[in-house]
């Protein structure tokens, strides 16, 4: 069976790469600050993916609406500590040099901040295999909303037909299916595969790094667009 995608984007956070320690670090800061309590590093984790008013509201049972502070005190956090505690999988650079190689455009759909992505993948020396990355910054309504898919496929100068979405969470599952695009499950991160049931998944990975093997496999001569 040949591909029949041109484009791939991935989701970042937990697809790509381990940002967990900085998370933890930055939620936690935003809640002491607050006068919440710290929350464990695994209910932390469990955030990641969603917005930062989502994951106050999460974590405190209060609307997300009340969770601008929270976001301000977040981001302040972060632009301490949260690129230096982030890391790529081992897998994620050769994975994405061997899909660029195979001729595939690359892109990244987040709710993290594009500039920061940009800082985590410069400092990696893995920005270039990117053509396109939307963060957090560049929308108005974040994900499951397909604001972002969106715009990340007119960057690309593609459509959904000829794209997949890459991610490990099921607001990334949500966000393809709002598009229409086939959803890829990478199995990196806190969410299992039983949590998929209710959402539409083409093909489950445990990594990026067995993702690029399965495409590199049905890839006789690079990528194929569907007519």
């Amino acid at each position: 069976m040949r591909t029949t995608f041109n484009t791939i984007i991935f989701d970042f956070d937990y697809t790509l790469a381990d940002s967990s320690r900085g998370v933890v670090s930055c939620v936690n800061f935003a809640l002491e600050n607050l006068g919440f309590p710290p929350t464990t590093y695994k209910k932390s984790c469990q955030t990641i993916g969603l917005s930062l008013p989502e994951t106050f509201a999460y974590l405190t049972g209060e609307p997300a609406k009340q969770g601008q502070e929270f976001a301000r005190l977040f981001v302040d956090q972060a632009e301490r500590v949260m690129t230096d505690r982030t890391v790529l999988f081992p897998s994620t650079p050769p994975a994405i040099k061997k899909l660029k190689r195979l001729g595939y455009q690359l892109g990244i759909v987040s709710t993290k901040f594009r500039y920061r992505i940009e800082e985590i993948l410069t400092r990696d020396g893995m920005l270039a295999p990117f053509d396109q990355i939307v963060g957090g910054e560049d929308v108005t309504r974040h994900k499951p909303d397909p604001e972002s898919l969106l715009q990340a496929l007119e960057k690309l100068n593609t459509f959904p037909q000829n794209a997949v979405y890459v991610g490990d969470s099921v607001t990334d599952a949500k966000t393809a299916a709002n598009v229409g695009l086939p959803f890829y499950a990478i199995l990196s991160g806190v969410t299992l595969r039983t949590a998929f049931s209710a959402t539409p998944v083409e093909r489950f990975f445990d990594s990026v790094g067995d993702l690029a093997a399965w495409v590199s496999e049905n890839t006789a001569s690079g990528p194929r667009l569907k007519e």
